[in-house]
């Protein structure tokens, strides 16, 4: 929920194919109704068009190589996961805002957190820090299962229902305090974390299964986000790149 990075995207020119597809004749519609559908079916291929776009020139223009990362990238509609009237920004190369204080994360920070993780197709994934949904949305294309914590009730119970009406049975969303993980369902192959504690959780680490990966950002005024490995002598930590993401709440404050 979370944050921008200092790197910029470049900026190419991209080409995307659309395909069409054929549906059953529908009864003729007349007035504002007509008005409506025709706003619909045009607001489909742009957005299908603008998703393209993001995924070329801000995501495979760069350094991000993982064709799963970028098919996920590609496939889910990241407008379904931002206020109505942040949708005209949604396939921008920025964070938005999505209400209770907290943002949607840029998609370049998306997919290189994703990538970072190096997912496998049968791996469970524990997300810290739902807000809008769609990094979970992402992270359930590229793993068997995805279990997701969100501190803010109406975020939490927000994305549950974008998450269902998108078809992402593989997510699980839980209410509650992120510090403390998801204990019931460790350990876990990967682990994300989307807000920044001032310190690693312990009990973050500890859910880790044997060759895990974390990655989270560490910091208050100045962050970096940190890639935590579990090896069989021990834990590995590395930073990689400075972000700023909102603060973590709860138990990380006190």
């Amino acid at each position: 929920m979370v944050d921008w990075t200092v790197k910029s995207a470049l900026r190419f020119p991209v080409l995307a194919i659309m395909a069409a597809s054929c549906s059953p004749p529908v009864p003729p519609l007349v007035g504002s109704a007509m008005a409506h559908e025709h706003r619909s079916t045009q607001a489909q291929p742009i957005q299908a068009r603008d998703r393209m776009r993001m995924v070329e020139r801000q995501l495979a223009n760069r350094d991000i190589r993982d064709p799963q990362v970028l098919a996920a990238m590609g496939k889910v509609p990241r407008h379904r996961f931002v206020p109505v009237e942040q949708r005209r920004s949604a396939y921008e190369d920025r964070a938005l805002p999505i209400g209770y204080r907290q943002t949607i994360s840029q998609p370049y920070i998306v997919a290189y957190m994703t990538q970072a993780l190096q997912i496998t197709p049968d791996a469970r994934v524990l997300e810290v820090g739902t807000g809008s949904g769609y990094q979970a949305a992402i992270l359930s294309e590229v793993a068997a299962k995805v279990y997701t914590i969100e501190i803010v009730p109406e975020l939490a119970n927000r994305a549950r229902e974008t998450l269902s009406e998108l078809g992402h049975a593989n997510v699980e969303v839980r209410l509650g305090d992120g510090y403390e993980g998801w204990e019931d369902e460790a350990p876990f192959d990967a682990i994300m974390v989307t807000a920044a504690p001032d310190h690693v959780p312990a009990p973050l680490i500890e859910q880790l299964a044997p060759g895990g990966r974390l990655i989270i950002p560490v910091g208050e005024n100045r962050q970096s986000l940190t890639l935590v490995t579990r090896t069989p002598t021990g834990i590995i930590r590395k930073n990689l790149l400075p972000v700023l993401f909102v603060p973590m709440t709860g138990r990380a404050e006190r």
